[in-house]
């Protein structure tokens, strides 16, 4: 089998999760992704929901097997030398669809091909297959190496979120929502007497609107004490969904090169961001009315390919105090619309 030398990587990746306009939940998942030629391989499937078979939230015996299988330590899972390469983010269920591959040995290499789209027992390559995509010739030591690192305890760390506020009972509501999408989450009136090791655990702090400056500095000063070097964001409006998608966005930090949307600004009334990798993007409006409660609003939904797109806003949805949620796979990006 011929086929030119792609390097193979892996690094941390997410499924965001959220609490939709709706009300209806999206589980968050943190997973490992493949990065072919320095590209994640997920980008490569237009508008996929999915996640690889290395997600950090499975038990740890089903990850290991996992990565043994992916380095052919153990026979493959599927008919035909099939392995699944990205599957359901919400139940991992073969029947909901997953991206499968052969994964084969060829001398000292390892090559992927024959990807394909399957939902049964054995894959439809004529009327599934990912025809041009792959096949992928690996060097074996780069790609054993990559993956046994995984066995040595190399994972992406559980993310985790720090609400703080005067009052706890305002935040319960955004972190139960946090919890229910797979995102630990911690309210707290003040960091105090937290231990350092605790404070490490966070990937982001969100504060509550109705914090003072000192307070805010005080939390900052403790963080830099334990050495926790983690975003920290003012909550835009007391808007669940809202507050949700802060939290995401800040978990996301560092992490611009994985990124399928990036650059969201609201002017003259519409909505510009620029797109990565082709990817199903979507936009909800958040506000407070004059009677100060809560509004949700869906404003978009399609498929888009690379480029800056521009997308007009419905004036009602936006009006008096409005922001803007954008979701992407990977990626919640938010930003004010200002009047």
């Amino acid at each position: 089998m011929s086929a030119e030398y792609a390097t193979f990587g892996l690094a941390p990746a997410t499924r965001p999760g959220g609490l939709l306009a709706g009300g209806d939940f999206q589980v968050h998942r943190d997973f490992v992704d493949f990065v072919v030629d320095g590209r994640p391989l997920l980008y490569r499937l237009s508008d996929l929901d999915a996640v690889s078979p290395l997600a950090s939230d499975v038990p740890p015996s089903l990850f290991t097997a996992q990565v043994r299988g992916l380095l052919l330590e153990t026979g493959a899972p599927l008919p035909d030398g099939r392995y699944v390469v990205y599957g359901c983010p919400e139940c991992e269920d073969l029947a909901c669809g997953a991206v499968t591959a052969v994964i084969e040995r060829d001398g000292q290499d390892v090559v992927w091909r024959d990807f394909a789209w399957q939902t049964g027992d054995r894959a439809d390559l004529e009327r599934d297959g990912y025809h041009g995509m792959g096949p992928f010739r690996f060097r074996g030591d780069e790609y054993r190496a990559a993956l046994n690192a995984l066995l040595d305890g190399d994972l992406p760390g559980s993310r985790r979120v720090l609400l703080v506020g005067p009052r706890v009972a305002q935040l319960a509501r955004p972190a139960a929502a946090l919890r229910a999408i797979g995102i630990g989450a911690d309210v707290t009136q003040s960091a105090d007497g937290v231990p350092a090791d605790e404070l490490r655990s966070y990937g982001a702090v969100l504060f509550g609107r109705s914090v003072p400056a000192r307070e805010r500095d005080a939390v900052r000063r403790a963080l830099a004490g334990a050495g926790a070097d983690v975003p920290c964001v003012d909550a835009l409006a007391p808007v669940v969904p809202l507050l949700v998608a802060q939290a995401e966005q800040a978990l996301e930090a560092g992490r611009e090169d994985h990124r399928r949307l990036t650059d969201l600004t609201v002017a003259d009334g519409a909505a510009e961001f620029e797109v990565v990798a082709a990817c199903r993007v979507r936009l909800t409006a958040h506000r407070v009315d004059r009677l100060s409660r809560a509004r949700s609003r869906d404003l978009f939904d399609a498929l888009l390919e690379p480029g800056r797109h521009r997308v007009p806003l419905d004036p009602p949805a936006v009006r008096g105090e409005a922001y803007l949620v954008a979701r992407a796979a990977g990626t919640v990006l938010v930003t004010a619309v200002r009047p």
